[in-house]
């Protein structure tokens, strides 16, 4: 029927006008245009519905794009002064204040980062600097910012073998003395008077951990062994709400499968919300030779969780860490 009302359109036609109409609702009803409104709203809803998902997967890149862009300066610092010997220690200090001042203005704009306990740093001298590992770890990211800046120290730090992987990379492991964590290497880094930082629970606590922030450090006690050879206190750390700034589905049991039979970190993680980021400092462990190393990894593990117990509400909330950045919100302990 819809032909020959179409034919009939075509010939009862008055004039041009009317002929292109009748062509076009003829192409219309041939290629079932008519149902287009119907499979734009559905569209419409659809792009309502995952647009959230979508974000909360999207902003962890935006870290990513942010350490490549740190990647890039340093390249290009690299080869402007080339000519001016490129390895000499000022130089590379400016491509460290640098950056570290973009990380320290990343900090303080998204997540209002602030250090407590900033004055147990030694102002010279050895240290190995614990913390817990979040699902991404840019609170250390911000706290190596606030330390050369505030400090004017370069804090060593022992990152998983997979980063040293990542395409690229390399020259800005170099700047901020980044090393795989050989435990030889890690005392002649201490014993050289640098400050050290190092996360026991390293990916699986990064991966596995959750809003109820428990401690995977398994039985790692190399770190304790490290501070004991190379007689230094050990200083315990830990970032409120870092877990609601960021999360990681290597809880279920597809991807913590995939870690455990092939150490592949591909579980996604998702956030990037702007909570409220607090790091707390806890009292130094100092050096006691008449510590061996399960005892003193015991003691260390200990403090760290008492940083958790006294300042992370558990399990962590997001909308509660969000609401942390208005200052009546939080009152300092």
């Amino acid at each position: 029927m819809s032909d020959v009302g179409n034919q009939s359109c075509l010939a009862t036609a008055e004039d041009f006008t009317s002929f292109l109409l009748c062509v076009f609702h003829s192409l219309e009803q041939w290629a079932g245009l008519g149902k287009a409104e119907d499979y734009l709203s559905v569209m419409e809803y659809l792009l309502w519905v995952f647009t959230p998902l979508a974000v909360v997967f999207i902003l962890p890149f935006l870290i990513v794009i942010l350490l490549y862009l740190s990647i890039l300066f340093v390249h290009v610092f690299k080869r402007k002064n080339q000519l001016k010997d490129a390895y000499c220690n000022n130089l590379w200090d400016g491509a460290r204040k640098t950056l570290a001042t973009l990380w320290d203005g990343h900090g303080a704009i998204w997540h209002g980062y602030e250090v407590h306990g900033m004055e147990k740093i030694p102002e010279e001298g050895a240290a190995l600097i614990v913390y817990y590992h979040g699902a991404i770890p840019i609170d250390y990211y911000y706290f190596l910012a606030s330390v050369f800046l505030q400090k004017g120290r370069t804090c060593h730090s022992v990152a998983d073998h997979l980063v040293f992987k990542i395409p690229g990379i390399k020259p800005l492991l170099e700047v901020f003395s980044v090393i795989h964590g050989p435990q030889e290497e890690c005392v002649r880094a201490l014993r050289a008077g640098h400050l050290l930082g190092i996360s026991p629970g390293g990916v699986r606590e990064a991966l596995l951990s959750d809003e109820t922030y428990p401690l995977i450090w398994g039985h790692r006690r190399g770190f304790a062994q490290v501070a004991i050879d190379a007689q230094v206190p050990i200083i315990p750390m830990f970032t409120r709400n870092l877990r609601e700034g960021f999360r990681s589905l290597g809880r279920l049991k597809f991807f913590r499968w995939l870690y455990e039979r092939f150490r592949l970190p591909f579980a996604p993680v998702y956030g990037g919300f702007p909570v409220k980021f607090r790091t707390y400092l806890g009292d130094p462990i100092p050096y006691d030779p008449n510590v061996n190393a399960v005892e003193l990894a015991a003691k260390v593990q200990q403090a760290v969780q008492s940083l958790v117990d006294r300042h992370q509400e558990i399990p962590g909330n997001v909308l509660r860490a969000l609401l942390e950045r208005f200052p009546s919100r939080h009152k300092e302990e």
